[in-house]
């Protein structure tokens, strides 16, 4: 979900692993030459997930952090291709905790039906995250090195 700390962690994580970092909603920016909001207001949410399905189907998933868009759940291909490199990651955390999070930057790109609110998004999303997941962590617990210490110590132990 947007506000779990996706991006961050995973920065942390690939720093303490030595792996290459990757972020897709980046990637997605630059190919576009747009913000992931100007993309969503131009293009519409179903345009952002179709460029976040090329682009995870596209990119090398060797040796690296991939941190995702929330919405790459969606793509069962995407989602295929992730999980059969790699274990996949869920940073889990309250809807109240993830509001307080977006709140604080009110442009972010939610790549969801613009009828939806946030709450029916999470709802939405939260079984697909927990289908997909190898490993779940607690994105509420610690700050940001503290998940990433977590991840780390069940990706040891798995």
């Amino acid at each position: 979900m947007p506000g779990a700390g996706k991006s961050t962690v995973g920065v942390i994580l690939a720093k303490l692993t030595g792996l290459r970092f990757a972020d897709t909603d980046l990637d997605i920016q630059v190919r576009e030459n747009a913000t992931l909001q100007q993309i969503l207001e131009r293009h519409g949410y179903l345009h952002l997930r179709a460029i976040e399905q090329e682009i995870v189907l596209g990119i090398s998933l060797d040796h690296a952090i991939i941190s995702t868009g929330g919405s790459v759940v969606y793509s069962e291909q995407a989602m295929a291709r992730l999980t059969s490199t790699g274990p996949v990651v869920y940073l889990a955390a309250d809807l109240p905790l993830l509001q307080q999070r977006v709140a604080a930057a009110p442009l972010r790109g939610i790549a969801s039906n613009s009828r939806q609110t946030y709450d029916e998004v999470f709802a939405e999303r939260t079984p697909l995250y927990q289908r997909y997941a190898n490993i779940t962590v607690n994105a509420a617990n610690g700050c940001a090195d503290d998940v990433a210490a977590a991840i780390l110590e069940q990706l040891v132990t798995a």
